[in-house]
């Protein structure tokens, strides 16, 4: 599809969410913008002198949004009998720490694969919610949680992914990961409110969002929402990200190695920052 058919149907996608959000056009054509503009990849003028890992282990018994299985390990060849080791994976692409490309929520959006890599490397802006959701497990990051972010560090790096930091990687490989609540069936962790997905639609140039969740939409969520209309602008998101809680709020570069799947609507991706 020709880059003007991209931002045509990108357009055409957001002017129809109107039930989702105030401003849909205006989004619409800040999505357009994003896509055009080319933005700095560092947030760093000076070198980088530390690197912080991001991911969490993927092992086969990583939570999951439907509570299922979703990583297989089969050893093919072992070092006692073969003298090298060769296992064989088999796993879903939104499993452990992933990349939600804009394919996963739309017809024809990129595949992960073709996300460009430029895309992929970005200045990070870290949104800590943590004593909010300390005290309710279905908190958001609201406009409000944005504006509270600037004025304590001025306005979004150009080409920023926006992380939300509610300390939720602690509950990992326990039962409160996935936090499922008395009806046997609703999950109870944060995520992106719709609003502040808008409003970090209508800046110029923001690549992406991350969580330290299972998902974009907090637990609760009956309709994805946020991912209806933040992948389908051509952005991208990150979940299950680890260690947010070791970096500043603003100053760190994100590098994300999102595996290059023809055709993937995502997958588990090692996630990189450095300041």
């Amino acid at each position: 599809m020709c880059h003007h058919c991209v931002i045509d149907s990108v357009k055409d996608r957001m002017l129809s969410r109107r039930d989702f959000f105030k401003g849909g056009a205006v989004a619409g054509a800040a999505a357009a913008a994003t896509l055009a503009a080319p933005a700095p990849l560092f947030a760093q003028k000076a070198m980088p002198t530390k690197a912080e890992d991001l991911t969490h282990d993927l092992f086969e018994a990583f939570p999951t949004f439907f509570n299922e299985q979703q990583l297989f390990k089969k050893v093919v060849f072992n070092y006692a009998e073969h003298k090298f080791n060769i296992n064989e994976w088999r796993f879903n692409e939104h499993t452990g720490t992933h990349l939600d490309a804009p394919l996963h929520f739309s017809a024809d959006g990129k595949s992960v694969a073709e996300i460009p890599v430029a895309d992929l490397v970005c200045p990070l802006a870290i949104i800590d919610i943590r004593q909010k959701a300390a005290d309710n497990a279905d908190a958001q990051v609201t406009p409000d949680d944005i504006k509270a972010w600037t004025d304590a560090n001025g306005d979004l790096p150009e080409g920023a992914c926006v992380a939300m930091l509610s300390g939720w990687g602690a509950h990992l490989e326990t039962d409160k990961f996935r936090n499922v609540g008395e009806d046997g069936k609703t999950m109870h962790f944060p995520g992106f409110h719709i609003e502040a997905a808008q409003m970090l639609m209508e800046a110029p140039s923001v690549k992406g969002i991350a969580v330290d969740t299972l998902s974009l939409d907090h637990g609760p969520s009956p309709d994805f929402v946020v991912h209806y209309a933040w992948l389908p602008s051509g952005r991208w998101g990150l979940e299950c990200v680890a260690n947010l809680e070791s970096l500043p709020a603003s100053g760190a570069t994100l590098v994300v190695g999102a595996p290059k799947l023809r055709g993937g609507t995502g997958g588990p991706s090692r996630v990189i920052a450095m300041v």
